[in-house]
């Protein structure tokens, strides 16, 4: 197999970027199908929090430990090794919905597996951006992957409303297997620098967690850097298992389809991507910590006002979810 290795930095960059752009949007589709194949067969807000739970949480139980053991290991192998399990995980469901029903334990199993892979897989790919980019062009490259998200975002919603009214789930799900194999090809065949280990010590798990334990003392010795993290963790805690609900909220309590529940996600996502730009412009207060609280109150104001709607506020709805998203962007930016 043929690498490629140029001198010129974008080939193998948007070589790798094309790849996970297709990756990132099926992943995407998958997520919003999954959650509403949740909400059509059991109606119930304890299960989609526990299976938005099950998304999220590894991620944030894993954060403090992966980012020591991904110096320590090839990124390029640990990106390919989770995209396939991935593919392998969305794979089971693929085949379970050919010979009948799909149970709710497997569902689980795979969003959980899926967690995992995505929490090795991300900061891997961020970690490999500076060993291809130049440094000069870190930023350009950021706002590259920074408008990937945010398309990937307010496309998938409606993408995944139309295959979810005409495909079955399984169908639905075998392209995120597609788009994971096409996300392992393009990895293949670039060739990723390695990093020189500073430490010369066998990777272990005590110098993993020697090395995190180095990182908490960092965020310690910075005054209200520990709490900030901490106060900003929690929020994204209550905030997913919520965000989990708005598909019931629309399908269930304002009594609509899908597809209106595609226009509340994408309302959310250009918002958003609104906000993000704003921001941009703006570049928020001075002291960046009144920036994080009025963030936080705009999305708890947004939460409480739509939770004392009534069933014909679909619109108003409609429109908080879009100043939920304005104010996403103003928690991790500044912080």
């Amino acid at each position: 197999m043929k690498l490629i290795q140029s001198d010129n930095w974008r080939i193998p960059f948007f070589t790798i970027w094309i790849g996970q752009a297709v990756s990132l949007l099926t992943s995407a589709i998958i997520q919003f199908a999954i959650i509403w194949y949740l909400t059509d067969v059991t109606k119930s807000a304890a299960v989609l929090s526990i299976a938005s739970l099950i998304g999220f949480l590894p991620q944030g139980i894993l954060g403090p430990f992966i980012g020591a053991f991904i110096d320590r290991h090839n990124r390029k192998r640990i990106m390919m090794v989770s995209d396939g399990c991935i593919a392998i995980a969305s794979l089971a469901i693929v085949l379970a919905g050919r010979f009948g029903e799909i149970p709710l334990w497997l569902v689980m199993g795979v969003l959980l597996i899926r967690s995992i892979g995505t929490a090795f897989h991300s900061p891997s790919l961020a970690a490999v951006t500076p060993l291809l980019v130049p440094a000069d062009q870190l930023n350009r490259c950021a706002g590259y992957s920074q408008t990937l998200q945010s398309v990937s975002l307010i496309l998938s919603p409606p993408i995944a409303a139309v295959l979810y009214a005409a495909w079955r789930i399984s169908d639905i799900i075998f392209l995120d297997v597609i788009g994971a194999a096409i996300g392992v090809l393009t990895l293949a065949f670039v060739y990723i620098p390695s990093i020189k280990q500073e430490r010369s010590e066998k990777v272990s798990v005590r110098s993993m967690w020697s090395d995190t334990k180095d990182g908490l003392r960092v965020l310690r010795r910075h005054p209200g850097l520990l709490p900030l993290t901490l106060v900003s963790g929690l929020y994204f805690f209550a905030f997913m298992p919520v965000n989990a609900l708005f598909p019931l909220v629309t399908m269930e309590y304002f009594g609509l389809d899908a597809a209106a529940a595609s226009v509340v996600e994408v309302a959310f996502s250009v918002g958003m991507l609104v906000g993000s730009l704003g921001l941009g412009i703006w570049g928020g207060f001075r002291n960046r910590i009144n920036t994080i609280v009025l963030s936080i109150y705009l999305m708890g104001a947004a939460l409480v006002v739509s939770g004392l709607l009534p069933t014909t506020a679909f619109l108003a709805f409609v429109a908080l979810s879009a100043l939920m998203g304005v104010s996403a962007p103003s928690i991790p930016a500044p912080l």
